[in-house]
């Protein structure tokens, strides 16, 4: 008995590929973390494995161009917003005006892209001395952080 695939096996055996393929594509990793509650705004970007960073001025100015902030970040990383899954945002303690405008910005990608977020705060996961952005999305899966839930933490 002849053992070579047929064209409608090979077209099964390259379908089923293609299948797994954007099965894992689509699992991978694409979180955008935003920190405007300190002395710089941090922008994180991970993709599978790699992470890509970059921080600003936290002026008045940024605050007003946040979204072209991210934009441009996303572009020279060769990113998205079509891409990102989640985005993580911290709440605080930290500046007012820099939190309202970080929360203002993903409330509206919410809206107009469907993207879910989380809000953090490094208060949140404990006494962990020293916390990297790349962990965020892990400790919030760990630590059952609410996705669009905003509870912020204003310094007086």
């Amino acid at each position: 008995m002849d053992k070579t695939p047929s064209s409608f096996e090979k077209c099964l055996i390259f379908f089923s590929s293609a299948l797994e393929l954007m099965i894992i594509i689509d699992n991978i990793m694409n979180d955008l973390i935003i920190d405007a509650a300190r002395d710089k705004i941090f922008l994180t970007y991970i993709v599978g494995k790699n992470i890509y960073t970059c921080s600003h001025e936290n002026s008045k100015k940024n605050f007003e161009k946040l979204i072209v902030l991210i934009d441009d970040f996303l572009e020279k990383n060769k990113g998205s917003l079509s891409k990102i899954k989640a985005i993580y945002v911290n709440r605080g303690p930290g500046s007012f005006a820099g939190i309202r405008n970080s929360l203002s910005t993903i409330k509206a990608l919410l809206l107009t892209k469907k993207i879910d977020y989380y809000c953090f705060s490094f208060e949140d996961f404990g006494d962990l001395n020293s916390v990297k952005y790349e962990d965020v999305p892990h400790l919030c899966d760990k630590f059952k952080i609410k996705k669009n839930l905003i509870n912020p933490i204003y310094l007086s």
